[in-house]
């Protein structure tokens, strides 16, 4: 249902509103670059700090200037159930290709309480699901043989992976059918993941460097590993670099050095700190990009 390159895009902000003017033409480089989809209102796009209303707005607004050139995977995700079912339907209403659904943060819920809590997503979505397991955020962990249960609901398609545990995922692909897609939901873990039978990433770097991103794993996916692994090992310091502060803080900085957008955040998140690994980070987007890289 849903493989190769998704980016989750960034949120522009400008005197603190969302920059449309900017977000469009992130979403324009976006499609001529030839990535699968984008996926909005998901981590990297600051979801928890959008209202509803600009949650919604930013959804809708994303179908319309896609207008089905490649795919819409909107982040409907919350730690309440009721309020991502809301936010669900009025994606699905919107014209989105599919949802992301994270696990809900906070709360804790026991394996029991995911399966109930993905399972009612998924009956009130008209659209595929892409569940989105993170401990890190969420701290709980969407077992393998809750995926399973999970996976045979026919509304839920696919997972983004963010465990960074091959063996977990090894063990998700095992126990799940042919038609269910795991992605990376890590950068550095996309051609790993590539080869113990994922189908993609849901990628932040993609945001800078899609077109990169996109020959990776196509490449990967027509065979020629070594063509892909040459372009993966390029992108790693990126991959690695792009995480030396909490996500999107460092893409959003990278993103605004080549006039993507301005460098503002909404609290709590705040711009990249100046010093060493900063200045690291710049020599080494600003050098992939003079060496054509994009």
């Amino acid at each position: 249902m849903f493989q190769g390159v998704y980016t989750a895009v960034i949120t522009p902000f400008r005197k603190g509103k969302i920059d449309y003017d900017s977000y469009f033409k992130i979403l324009e480089n976006q499609i001529s670059s030839g990535v699968a989809g984008v996926v909005p209102c998901g981590t990297t796009g600051e979801s928890p700090t959008l209202s509803y209303e600009e949650h919604k707005e930013l959804i809708q607004k994303t179908v319309a200037v896609v207008n089905k050139r490649i795919q819409v995977i909107a982040g409907t995700g919350s730690n309440s159930t009721e309020e991502a079912i809301e936010l669900t339907e009025k994606a699905c209403a919107d014209g989105v290709d599919g949802i992301l659904t994270v696990n809900p943060y906070y709360n804790k819920p026991t394996q029991e309480g995911l399966y109930q809590h993905f399972a009612k997503i998924a009956e009130h979505s008209s659209k595929p699901v892409m569940l989105y397991n993170i401990p890190g955020r969420t701290n709980v962990n969407l077992l393998p043989e809750t995926v399973q249960r999970l996976s045979e609901l026919k509304q839920i398609t696919s997972i983004k992976e963010a465990t960074g545990d091959l063996g977990q995922m090894a063990k998700v692909i095992s126990l799940t059918s042919p038609d269910f897609h795991l992605l990376s939901g890590d950068d550095n873990l996309t051609l790993p993941v590539l080869s113990i039978g994922g189908k993609g990433v849901v990628s932040v770097v993609s945001n800078l460097f899609p077109r990169a991103c996109v020959d990776m794993v196509s490449l990967y996916m027509r065979g020629d590993t070594t063509a892909s692994q040459k372009i993966y090992y390029k992108l790693l310091p990126v991959f690695i670099n792009a995480f030396i502060e909490t996500n999107p803080i460092p893409i959003k900085a990278a993103m605004s050095w080549f006039g993507y957008c301005d460098n503002e955040l909404r609290l709590p998140m705040t711009p990249l700190s100046g010093g060493a690994a900063s200045d690291n980070f710049k020599k080494i987007v600003f050098q992939l990009r003079e060496e054509g890289i994009v």
